[in-house]
C-alpha cells in the first residue's frame, strides 16, 4: 500500500469516527438526516461543478444505476443509524455495524461465491464475535431488550455497510465511476427521495436547525469528505488493503463514546473493540 493510500484511509477513520460522534450528539431522526444532507450538496457543489467542467466525465445509464442503488442503500443506512444512537450507546452501535460489515462479506462470499474460507478467516470471525459478546456487556446483558435492541441495530446497519461497500467498490474500479460524481449523485437522489416526508413537517426541521446546526453542519462535510477519501484510495489501491487499516475508526469510535459521551464500561468495550479491530484485519486479510 502507498503511503498516499494510507494517509487517505487513516484521515478518514478519524473523520468517519467524528462525524457518527456528531450524528449521536445529535440525536435527531430523518429531518436530521435530510438537513445534513442537504449541507453535503451545498458545501460540495463547487467542487464536482468545477469537476465536471474541466474532466470528461462520462454518466451514462449504467453510471446512474449505480447512483440510485447506492442512494437507498446508504440512505437506509443512515436512517438506520440514526435510529440506533437514539436507542443506544455510540459505544456499542458504532463498533458493531463496523465490525459486522467486513464479517457479513467473507461469510456471504463463501455461502454465495463459494469463495474459499481459511482457517485465519475463521480465527477473524470468532475474534469479531467474541468482541460484540464483550462489548455488549455478556449474555445476561444481550438478554435485556435495552442491549438487544441496539445490538439487532447495529447488526443491520452491518448489512448495509456491507451492501453499499460491495456496490460502490464495483461502480470506481469496474465502470470506473470518479468516486465524488458517485457520492454527489447518491446525495441528491436520498435528500430528493426524503424532501417529500420532510415538508410535512418543517417545523420540526426548523426546530432540529436550531438545536443541532453545528451537527448538522459537521456531519454534511465529514460524512462524505470521509467517504470520498475511501474510494479514492480504493480506485489505486485492492479493497482488500484498505478495508482492514479503514477500521481503526471502530476503536476512535469507541473512545469517543465511552470518554466524550460518559457511555457505561468504557475500559471493556475498548478492550474489545481492539480486538475486533484485529478480527477484522485478519478477515479481510485472509
Amino acid at each position: 500500500m502507498s503511503f498516499l493510500a494510507l494517509t487517505l484511509i487513516i484521515i478518514s477513520a478519524f473523520m468517519h469516527a467524528t462525524w457518527n460522534y456528531l450524528a449521536k450528539r445529535s440525536e435527531g431522526g430523518y429531518t436530521f438526516v435530510w438537513l445534513y444532507m442537504v449541507v453535503s450538496i451545498v458545501a460540495y457543489a463547487p467542487f464536482v461543478i468545477g469537476f465536471l467542467v474541466t474532466r470528461d466525465s462520462q454518466i451514462g445509464w449504467v453510471e446512474i444505476g449505480f447512483m440510485v442503488g447506492s442512494a437507498m442503500i446508504h440512505l437506509a443506512y443512515s436512517l438506520l443509524l440514526q435510529k440506533g444512537y437514539n436507542i443506544g450507546d455510540l459505544s456499542l452501535i458504532y463498533p458493531v455495524c463496523r465490525g459486522t460489515g467486513p464479517l457479513i462479506v467473507a461469510v456471504a462470499a463463501f455461502f454465495i461465491y463459494g469463495e474459499t474460507l481459511t482457517v485465519t478467516g475463521v480465527i477473524g470471525i470468532v475474534l469479531i464475535t467474541f468482541s460484540i459478546f464483550v462489548i455488549t456487556g455478556g449474555m445476561e446483558a444481550i438478554k435485556k431488550a435495552d442491549t438487544l435492541v441496539p445490538l439487532l441495530y447495529g447488526l443491520l446497519i452491518g448489512v448495509a455497510i456491507a451492501s453499499y461497500t460491495l456496490l460502490d467498490n464495483g461502480a470506481v474500479s469496474v465502470v470506473m465511476m470518479q468516486p465524488l460524481v458517485l457520492i454527489y449523485g447518491s446525495m441528491i437522489i436520498q435528500a430528493a427521495t426524503l424532501t417529500p416526508f420532510v415538508f410535512r413537517r418543517w417545523h420540526d426541521v426548523r426546530h432540529e436547525w436550531q438545536r443541532h446546526k453545528k451537527e448538522a453542519i459537521g456531519v454534511g462535510i465529514l460524512n462524505q469528505l470521509a467517504y470520498v477519501l475511501v474510494l479514492t484510495a480504493m480506485s489505486f489501491t485492492p479493497v482488500s488493503h484498505v478495508a482492514p487499516v479503514r477500521e481503526i475508526s471502530i476503536l476512535i469510535g469507541t473512545i469517543m463514546g465511552s470518554y466524550l459521551l460518559s457511555e457505561g464500561l468504557g475500559p471493556r468495550r475498548i478492550a474489545a473493540a481492539g480486538t475486533m479491530v484485529a478480527g477484522v484485519v485478519v478477515v479481510a486479510t485472509q
